[in-house]
Parts: C-alpha cells; sequence; structure tokens
C-alpha cells in the first residue's frame, strides 16, 4: 500500500493477487452470486486504487479491504431490493410449470448427493436469512478465519459485540438446522 500511495499502480497488482482469491470467497458468501461477487471484488479493489491516499498505514490492509467490501455488499443488497430477479423456483405462467423444470441436467445425482446437496443448499438458506448484523460476522469468522478483533475493526464495533454476534448467528442457525441434524 504504501508503493500504491507512493504512485507506483504496479502495486495494486501484487495487492490483487495477494488478496483476491479471499476476497471473492468472502463476496461469494455474502452475495450467494459468483457473477456478482467478482464484480463487487473488482469494485473493491478500484475503490482501494480510488481511495489509497486515505489509507491508514497504522491498521491492517485485510480490515480496510474487507470494510470497503461490506460496504459494497451493502450497496448490492440496496440494488438487489429494489430490482429484484426471477427465481428458478417461480412458475411459469405459460407453461404452469417452474423455469427450473425447463434447464437441461448436467448430471444425474445419487440420493446420497442429493441429500447433500439439499444440505448444503438448506444451510446456505439459513446463512443468507441470517439478520445482516449477524451474517456478516459469522461470514468473516466461520469461512475467512478473521479474529474477533478484525472483524470488530471492519464492521466497527468490539471484538466482545463481534463475539456475541457470531454467537447469536449460531444459536439462530441451530435452530433453523435443527431438523438436518442427526440424533447421535
Amino acid at each position: 500500500m504504501v508503493r500504491l500511495v507512493a504512485g507506483h499502480g504496479a502495486a495494486l497488482n501484487e495487492i490483487t493477487e495477494r488478496h483476491a482469491s479471499k476476497l471473492f470467497n468472502y463476496l461469494v458468501r455474502c452475495l450467494q452470486n459468483e457473477e456478482d461477487a467478482a464484480d463487487t471484488a473488482q469494485e473493491t479493489f478500484v475503490r482501494v486504487y480510488q481511495s489509497c491516499a486515505r489509507f491508514d498505514p497504522s491498521q491492517r490492509f485485510s480490515t480496510w479491504l474487507y470494510a470497503i467490501a461490506k460496504n459494497l455488499v451493502k450497496d448490492r443488497y440496496r440494488h438487489r431490493s429494489r430490482h429484484p430477479q426471477i427465481s428458478l423456483d417461480a412458475e411459469n405462467q405459460a407453461t404452469g410449470g417452474y423455469f427450473r423444470e425447463n434447464l437441461p441436467e448436467q448430471n444425474p445425482t445419487p440420493t446420497e448427493s442429493l441429500q447433500g446437496a439439499e444440505r448444503v443448499e438448506a444451510i446456505r438458506k439459513a446463512v443468507a436469512g441470517l439478520p445482516e448484523e449477524l451474517r456478516t460476522p459469522f461470514i468473516l469468522f466461520e469461512y475467512e478465519e478473521l479474529s474477533h478483533t478484525e472483524i470488530g475493526a471492519i464492521l466497527g464495533c468490539s471484538a466482545k459485540a463481534v463475539e456475541t454476534r457470531i454467537y447469536r448467528a449460531r444459536k439462530l442457525l441451530r435452530t433453523a438446522l435443527s431438523n438436518l441434524i442427526e440424533p447421535a
């Protein structure tokens, strides 16, 4: 970042190479859409370049990067709420079936694979259904493996508040996914 601030534009390539993969994974989990995640990742690095002069070198770069990404995710959610898309699970008025029925089958899956896919989908929906104040710290902690302190810096709250939010998110997920938990 010091080199980028000093005017070495090529430093952005190094920053992008170092952080793009983890940032993309975080954004996919937040946005549940790879295209949106890729666009948002690009926009995040554009914002890094545009506002590099405002970067505080006493902070960790990754904290600043995820804070920018978090704000862009919020913008994406606002955009989605104003511009809803048609779900593949929606009924097609012309045929009376569902849009999903018109998609070609890629791979026939055995029952076990289907059950696994249903579990993954249930978990994804449960995480996506968490309130944003719980979902973001949960994703940053569980999937991006950031510390409570780093997450607190990104969200602008204390590490203890992050810990509480993660606890509440897990509790809600446990309740929402209780039907998936098999008795031991």
